[in-house]
Formats: structure tokens, sequence, C-alpha cells
């Protein structure tokens, strides 16, 4: 059985661009880290890191009710991307370092490993954020069914038999969670 959660009807992406109560905090806590990463990964140290991810998401506070959705797959993800590579690049003009024009070139070309490892580890992290914001709506059955099937790839039937539900139940608690969110996903993965 699930927790009823706050605007069902609408993602993530959708609340916290019609400044839903709460969601701005929701996207705050699944992007910091990502961000945090990623500009650990460029080199940058902790305080600087926390200046430019601050930025960044001043960037996306005030542009997010302007972001149009292109219908095409990781369109959010390369939004983000590009608002980082350009505080980066403001950052590195006014701090050279030898390494930065060829990340920064990888990181503006889509097609470019740097910017394909970018995109897998936003979409990995981003799965991963939306799991722990959605996890407290489920019964830790309904959870831990998802969980086996989904993650841990366990058969159908084991799953039933560990958790003492029917093998309809099991299938019934993967659907719901997934279905959960895909809701929240929406537009942020897609």
């Amino acid at each position: 059985m699930t927790v009823p959660s706050p605007a069902t009807s609408t993602s993530l992406l959708e609340q916290a661009r019609e400044r839903c109560a709460g969601a701005w905090e929701r996207l705050v806590a699944v992007y910091t880290p990502l961000l945090n990463a990623w500009l650990t990964a460029a080199g940058l140290q902790s305080a600087d890191r926390e200046d430019v991810t601050q930025r960044v998401l001043e960037i996306l506070v005030r542009q997010l009710s302007t972001f149009k959705h292109n219908g095409r797959p990781g369109a959010f993800r390369a939004w983000l991307r590009a608002i980082t590579v350009n505080l980066l690049r403001e950052f590195w003009r006014s701090r050279p370092q030898p390494e930065a024009g060829t990340m920064l070139e990888q990181l503006s070309d889509s097609n470019a490993g740097l910017s394909r490892l970018w995109d897998e580890q936003h979409d990995r992290h981003v799965l991963h954020g939306l799991m722990n914001l959605v996890r407290p709506e489920f019964t830790e059955a309904t959870w831990q069914a998802f969980r086996r099937l989904a993650l841990d790839e366990a058969t159908t039937r084991d799953v039933a038999a560990e958790l003492g539900l029917s093998v309809n139940a099991v299938l019934i608690a993967k659907s719901r969670v997934l279905a959960r969110l895909r809701q929240e996903a929406r537009g942020l993965i897609d």
C-alpha cells in the first residue's frame, strides 16, 4: 500500500517550475551531490565547488520557469550541463589551468566521452536521488519487492517466497514504484 504523495500528477521538474512547496528543496537535494561530484572531477577545490554549485542552482531557480523541454531525451540534463560548462569557463578564465580547455571542449560536445560520462552519471544519480525521495511513500514490503525485482534482478517467485507475498502482489509492487519513479523523473531524465 502506498502513502499518497503531494502533487502526484506532476513531476519534480514541473513542481519546481511551478514553485510548489518543497519541490525546490527536493530538486536541490537531488542535484547538489551530483554537481559536487562533477565539479570535483573537474578539479575544483571544496570552496570553489560550493561557489560554482550555488551559482548553478541560482541560475536554475531564476530560469527554470522559462526552460522548455524540447521533447528530446536528456534535454534538462543537457541544459544543466551547459549551465555548468559556462560557469566552469568563467571560473577558469579567472584561474587558468592547462587541462581546462580540453575538458571544456569535451563537455561542450554532447558526443564526446566526457559528456557521455556526465550524462550517465546524471541519470544514475538522479534515479538514486529520486528513489530516496519516493521511498517513504511505500510500505517496506512494497519497497523490498521493487528493490529485489528491479535492482537485484531476483526472480518473481523468489521475491514472493522471501516476502510472503503472492507473485501478483510482487509484480504490482514493482509496477507501483516504477510508475511513481517515472512520474517524478519526467523531464529530468527523459
